[in-house]
């Protein structure tokens, strides 16, 4: 095994934690912002606080799992593990929706920003553009794609900066400095509770990036320390980037009435610095796009590499490093050919069944966390309860909440994928009769 090409371990930290807060895209809070207040009638300071409380109770269960199975496959491998083979298939086969086609949504909204911007270019040309040095840069190594994404990030969070100082000035300047504190950003129009989880659902889409550093596992340096470290920084950051934004942001603009909600920001944005800063603003949507099909893209190819290697999918062509990079190239490839669909698509259409796949492995992996904990105490070994039993279950119940709150089709085409899952689980298990094949990831 020793001429066998791995994963090589070169992220730190900071680097796990930016690469899940590029995943994140912290920006996207901008992008979707006058979505998330027209649904709340004002208050997205208080859905994005709700979605925070709900995704830190499920990153402290990815984290804890992080520690115990210190191997790629997030959510997949947590339930295998931790639960039953056959049901870490189905959740890994439910988070291929959200890892699959999460590179493809964000390539097209880059793409969509670009278009309009340039409306002479057509969209296919960005779409193109978007996948070939993506996955060109992540071929290439951790190493590369590290540095590159370092560099954008910082970009990113210098135009969301000033544009929260630019919000703060205007606020100051016509309402002086008592106009910064304000309860309106979390109340609303008389904003009522289901308005406000409604909100919650649709916030909760810009929180799955701390998920994904769980992929980069096998990327990481000393990941049982790290890893769980890294999921409790992005969530806790990004979540602290989501409320700080969209409060300043409704400070700027109070209530949920728009001329068109996708582009609220864009309004905003030229309100708040006039045409030139319009411009950088959109530049930073779209390098925040980059970054996050970046990381995307990456996280997507370590699960297929995963389930490719357990055998669950052709283990010859998904389990298989590149011998000159040590990284999945034809899973890469893969995710790019679908990202083509972008071309096909508009950006309703893709992004509908995307939550069906993070919500459900979310409820599974607060779930599996409890059934660890009932197998080590069985074991003799003593964990502490609130840790491992009633926090995952208050994060599973929340999540499957949200979960039943996605639109009609996104859970239509959701059971629907889940359904073909079903079909290829008793193929590959001869009816059940067959265990799922597993690696030794002793190795």
């Amino acid at each position: 095994m020793s001429n066998t090409p791995h994963l090589e371990r070169t992220l730190g930290l900071r680097s796990l934690v930016l690469f899940g807060l590029a995943y994140m895209t912290p920006i996207i809070v901008l992008g979707i912002f006058g979505i998330v207040a027209s649904t709340t009638a004002g208050a997205s300071a208080s859905s994005y606080l709700v979605a925070l409380v709900a995704m830190m109770f499920t990153a402290w269960s990815y984290g804890r799992l992080a520690k115990a199975y210190p191997v790629a496959g997030s959510a997949y491998t947590y339930v295998r593990k931790a639960i039953d083979s056959r049901l870490g298939f189905l959740v890994g086969w439910s988070v291929l929706l959200d890892y699959l086609f999460l590179p493809m949504v964000i390539w097209l909204i880059g793409a969509a920003y670009l278009e309009a911007q340039f409306p002479g270019v057509p969209g296919w040309v960005w779409v193109l553009g978007f996948i070939a040095i993506t996955t060109v840069l992540n071929i290439v190594g951790m190493r590369v794609a590290d540095k590159a994404n370092f560099i954008l990030m910082m970009f990113q969070t210098l135009v969301m900066v000033i544009f929260i100082a630019l919000s703060l000035t205007a606020v100051v300047g016509a309402n002086g400095a008592g106009g910064l504190f304000s309860a309106s950003p979390f109340v609303g129009n008389n904003a009522t509770f289901s308005q406000v989880v409604a909100g919650a659902a649709i916030a909760a889409y810009c929180f799955l990036g701390f998920d994904a550093v769980t992929t980069f596992t096998e990327d990481a340096k000393d990941p049982q320390r790290n890893v769980p470290r890294a999921i409790m920084w992005v969530a806790g950051l990004g979540g602290f980037i989501f409320v700080l934004v969209s409060y300043t942001t409704q400070l700027i603009h109070p209530g949920g009435e728009f001329k068109d909600a996708a582009s609220a920001a864009f309004e905003i944005a030229a309100q708040i610095g006039g045409n030139l800063f319009s411009a950088i603003f959109v530049a930073g949507l779209v390098i925040g796009q980059f970054t996050s099909g970046l990381a995307a893209q990456a996280s997507a190819s370590r699960l297929l590499y995963a389930m490719g290697r357990d055998g669950v999918l052709p283990k010859n062509i998904f389990g298989k490093l590149a011998t000159a990079y040590k990284t999945p190239v034809f899973n890469l490839a893969v995710i790019g050919v679908v990202g083509l669909l972008a071309m096909f698509l508009d950006v309703a259409t893709s992004t509908s069944f995307i939550n069906f796949g993070a919500f459900t492995a979310f409820t599974m992996v607060n779930i599996s966390l409890i059934s660890h904990y009932l197998r080590e105490k069985k074991a003799g070994k003593n964990l502490n309860t609130f840790s491992y039993v009633i926090s995952p279950i208050i994060g599973a119940i929340v999540c499957a909440y949200l979960l039943t709150q996605l639109d009609s089709n996104a859970l239509l085409l959701g059971v629907s994928w889940l359904a073909i899952g079903i079909v290829l689980l008793l193929v590959i298990t001869g009816g059940l009769r067959k265990k799922l094949p597993e690696m030794d990831f002793s190795e």
